[in-house]
């Protein structure tokens, strides 16, 4: 909010100092409309100056009408605003209304319609709104430490929530807050709002990595949360369990790195082939019991495809581990 401040007065002195020495009548007119087209990215800027603009010309077009036909009284305004309003909102130009109704009043406080006077408003119109274009085009934070700050603390709160996937798996009588899960959520929904505003600043060829990887998170938050209904389950100790635990071992190191390593599921793979070699349950809990584990170890599978699907493929010239 700071930084949009200065852009602010940035905005505003340029436009006025602009109008000032076209010598164009209220100067400071073109100011207020600089300050009113400032905004926070720079599509949305494109997308908001241009309906300011054309919503302007929209109204001073009806205005222009009404004041030569009816006058200059205080109930045309009323009348301008029934009928403009409509039609500037018909033609899409919905965000533009303010920035048009300032227009309008001040060819209203002037009391005179010509093509000079419409002229002169669209001149303010192109330096005000021009002069907000161009500070918000020029430069716009980059949101780069933030988001870099985010994904740490998104794969930090995953490391912690698979150690404790293991100490639970290993010890089913561990207690586990889950608050890790609550804050992994928070985070993933705080980086989902500052990629898509990263977007939003890259007019050409934008980079949707950062959306990318963030929306992969909360697809896997989903399945984590999945995998912890499954891990209740499991409430005595027992061999493959412990097995388990080990591969949530390892992924709670492999979450933190920046490449997809395939550590954990070449262990899920050596794991499976494994319990294929284990004798069948005899009781119906350690069926059931058994049966959840495998379930955990699907979920688990689809955690790490969507993880070797989007997250960056590990370096070959990088030691294997």
């Amino acid at each position: 909010m700071g930084f949009r401040v200065i852009k602010t007065a940035i905005a505003a002195l340029m436009a006025v100092l602009i109008a000032d020495a076209a010598e164009l009548p209220g100067p400071t007119s073109a100011g207020l409309l600089a300050i009113l087209g400032v905004d926070v990215t720079r599509k949305r800027s494109l997308k908001t100056i241009s309906a300011r603009f054309f919503a302007s010309v929209v109204g001073l077009l009806f205005a222009s009408v009404l004041f030569a036909v009816l006058g200059f009284h205080y109930w045309v305004l009323a009348v301008y605003i029934l009928t403009a309003f409509p039609a500037i909102v018909r033609a899409g130009f919905k965000e533009g209304i303010v920035t048009g109704s300032v227009v309008v009043f001040r060819v209203f406080s002037g009391g005179e319609i010509s093509m000079h006077v419409v002229w002169t408003q669209i001149l303010m119109l192109v330096i005000g709104l021009g002069s907000a274009m161009v500070v918000n085009m020029a430069y716009m934070p980059k949101p780069d430490n933030k988001l870099l700050n985010i994904r740490h603390d998104i794969d930090k709160f995953f490391s912690v929530i698979f150690k404790e996937f293991a100490n639970t798996l290993k010890d089913p009588s561990y207690a586990w807050g889950g608050k890790e899960i609550i804050e992994a959520e928070k985070a993933i929904s705080s980086g989902i709002a500052a990629s898509k505003m990263y977007l939003e600043n890259q007019v050409i060829h934008p980079n949707e990595e950062w959306t990318v990887y963030f929306y992969m998170r909360k697809t896997q938050l989903d399945s984590m949360q999945h995998m912890m209904h499954l891990i209740s389950q499991v409430y005595t100790t027992m061999t493959h369990a412990e097995m388990v635990a080990e591969l949530f071992d390892q992924l709670s190191e492999d979450v933190q790195t920046e490449f997809y390593t395939g550590r954990t599921e070449k262990l899920l793979r050596d794991v499976e082939e494994e319990f294929r070699t284990m004798e069948l349950p005899t009781t119906r809990e350690e069926f059931e019991l058994r049966s959840a584990i495998r379930q955990l170890c699907r979920e688990l599978a689809m955690y790490l495809k969507i993880a070797k699907k989007d997250k960056a493929p590990f370096p070959v010239s990088a030691k294997a581990e």
